[in-house]
């Protein structure tokens, strides 16, 4: 080998040393020496090149850090690849759906997850990082993020298992959860537009439920609200149970209105109360937003508490911006 040879490596060894020192360091509350980020460039809080700024960002941190494109399709394959990896956390850079998933098939014992904002109402990743982008989010998580237990729902139907982090609306008025979002975004216009469709399905059927095997009551409404974004729970003991029953038109509109607008709770129709086990049911299938997805059930459901259902790599206190 000549000298040249020789001079070039060592200058290139060294390089990559002074590269290695600069690196900026990682949390110091989490041992974080294997990661891996599901990247979705077509969910909507995403980006096309989100890939190509992923890995910039990474690039900057001292641990092996492998990226796995969700684009193309065969999502369930995919996410089981990153769970093979064994890694310690899992970034999901994708939509609230995938995000949810990930966190419901990791659970208690698996690795810790970091959903990052990558879809349409974030719940999950407002509740964890703010109002923040991904790519702030994703520093954060890296930098100064703690291990910590998420608590949730989970509802099963016959046909749905599905967990939930940050609150499930079940009734007509699941269809308010749009005018919020848009009320979030500054669009009053499309904020009226959701309600008043909200309002003209509502009155279509009334559900049936019970709290803890408590008498049967019925509502238009039933809001689940997980600890995490409840501003009324301080604790882990069990969902907040939001009953909304308004007896008429015009106290349906007051309500429609007090949610837009967040205080809802100041409205005479709610009632609310902790609650560990709720059974539904309706004449007819049920319609529901679960953590911002909306899905149609079956006229039967039951929803129980989970303590620990996965765990998040956040900053401590939790953002929770998502607070309902």
């Amino acid at each position: 080998m000549d000298s040249a040879a020789i001079t070039t490596n060592a200058t290139a060894t060294g390089a990559e040393e002074v590269a290695e020192r600069a690196k900026r360091p990682l949390t110091e509350h989490a041992e974080i020496r294997r990661a891996v980020i599901l990247v979705n460039p077509l969910s909507g809080g995403v980006g096309p090149n989100a890939l190509e700024q992923v890995g910039e960002i990474v690039a900057n941190y001292a641990c092996e850090i492998d990226i796995i494109s969700l684009e193309g399709g065969d999502f369930d394959a995919k996410i089981a690849e990153a769970f093979d990896a064994r890694p310690d956390v899992l970034f999901v850079l994708a939509g609230d759906g995938t995000a949810g998933t990930v966190a419901s098939r990791a659970g208690p014992d698996g690795p810790l997850v970091a959903p990052l904002p990558g879809g349409t109402m974030n719940m999950l990743p407002r509740a964890l990082y703010g109002a923040s982008d991904w790519k702030a989010a994703l520093k954060v998580a890296l930098e100064e993020g703690v291990p910590q237990a998420v608590a949730g729902g989970r509802i099963k139907d016959g046909q749905t298992d599905q967990a939930f982090f940050c609150a499930a609306i079940f009734g007509s008025p699941a269809l308010w959860a749009p005018a919020r979002e848009a009320m979030r975004t500054g669009n009053l216009k499309l904020a009226w537009t959701y309600a008043r469709r909200a309002l003209k399905r509502a009155f279509t059927g009334r559900l049936r439920f019970t709290l803890d095997d408590k008498p049967q009551q019925r509502a238009e409404a039933l809001v689940l609200i997980s600890p995490m974004i409840s501003k009324v729970m301080d604790e882990n003991i069990g969902l907040e149970a939001a009953a909304m029953d308004p007896k008429g038109a015009r106290e349906a509109f007051r309500l429609a209105a007090h949610a837009v607008l967040s205080d809802w709770r100041q409205d005479p129709a709610v009632t609310t109360k902790a609650t560990r086990r709720v059974r539904v049911r309706a004449r007819s299938r049920i319609p529901a937003v679960i953590d911002g997805e909306p899905i149609l059930m079956r006229q039967e459901a039951e929803i129980t508490f989970v303590r620990q259902a996965f765990r998040a790599l956040a900053p401590v206190p939790a953002a929770a911006e998502d607070s309902v």
